[in-house]
């Protein structure tokens, strides 16, 4: 599925790459820009956290001539004079104005690195807002954002998450240059799908796909927990033997009445008290209309 996502043959897509402090998934959205540019589609970078100068060194030289870089990691607050791009230009509008002074030949892939330093400078109802604009406004093909998990709330997470129509969500691997991808990708239908994939990069940047991560691996990474038992310092015994388990089946339950109490219950022996309620002239009793005294 990883690969299906990175060929980009799904229009109007949003599709978020979610790491946290324990696997950085930079490089994975560079893959995906690198792919986007050698499908000879236009991609404008929003570039946060990274420079020009580093993206490019990462990028195929052939393919760069239709890679427009946003610089809003100069300064990205506007402190100076002409920044080229800043935080508060990140609203549908503005980013419309900015695609259409690029002559657009090809489809649009919006990169935006990183959703994370957006959200932590913007309201976030604003930034989602925007994102819901720009899937439906037509500007771009698709969208591309970073979004480091842990920096966030994860209600906040979760509302950002629920507008993309894909989530990667990226952790290390079980072996040094692997990585394990666990995708979430909703369908127009409504169809939600998941799947599990280890993958590595080359050195083109693209990705190779190794395996689906099996529960032998999976429970290897928590070998404490499976070896574990609860009940192993317990000053008493949990567990029935074989002679205890047969007598407790042959113990009567206190609910359970046996025939012989069952027949003395239903049968009145010599002795028993009985209710007799003999009505007096007092009483004002109609047997036509039994519910006569009552103030209804």
């Amino acid at each position: 599925m990883l690969l299906e996502l990175m060929q980009g043959t799904e229009a109007g897509g949003f599709v978020i790459i979610q790491d946290s402090a324990s696997y950085c998934g930079r490089h994975l959205l560079w893959s995906f820009i690198n792919a986007a540019l050698k499908r000879e589609e236009d991609v404008h970078v929003l570039g946060f956290e990274v420079s020009e100068e580093e993206l490019k060194k990462e990028l195929s030289e052939s393919c760069l001539q239709r890679l427009h870089f946003h610089n809003a990691f100069k300064d990205p607050l506007g402190w100076t004079e002409n920044p080229p791009f800043t935080v508060q230009q990140f609203t549908a509008g503005d980013l419309s104005r900015l695609l259409s002074q690029t002559p657009r030949t090809k489809p649009v892939t919006l990169v935006i690195d990183s959703l994370s330093w957006i959200l932590r400078h913007l309201s976030p109802p604003d930034v989602c807002r925007s994102l819901q604009q720009l899937k439906r406004g037509g500007a771009v093909r698709t969208i591309l954002g970073l979004l480091h998990s842990d920096l966030h709330q994860r209600g906040l997470v979760r509302s950002v998450c629920h507008l993309a129509t894909s989530v990667v969500t990226v952790t290390p691997g079980f072996r040094g240059h692997e990585a394990v991808a666990n995708i979430t990708r909703r369908a127009k239908s409504g169809k939600v799908m998941q799947d599990e994939e280890i993958f590595r990069y080359k050195e083109d940047l693209s990705v190779s796909i190794q395996s689906k991560p099996s529960r032998a691996e999976t429970a290897d990474t928590n070998p404490d927990e499976s070896e574990v038992d609860p009940t192993a310092n317990l000053t008493f015994n949990l567990r029935l033997s074989d002679t205890e388990r047969e007598a407790k089946k042959k113990l009567p339950l206190p609910f359970v009445f046996s025939k012989e109490k069952k027949s003395a219950l239903l049968h009145s022996g010599p002795g028993s008290g009985r209710i007799v309620y003999e009505p007096d002239a007092n009483d004002d009793y109609d047997q036509e209309d039994p519910d006569d005294d009552l103030d209804v």
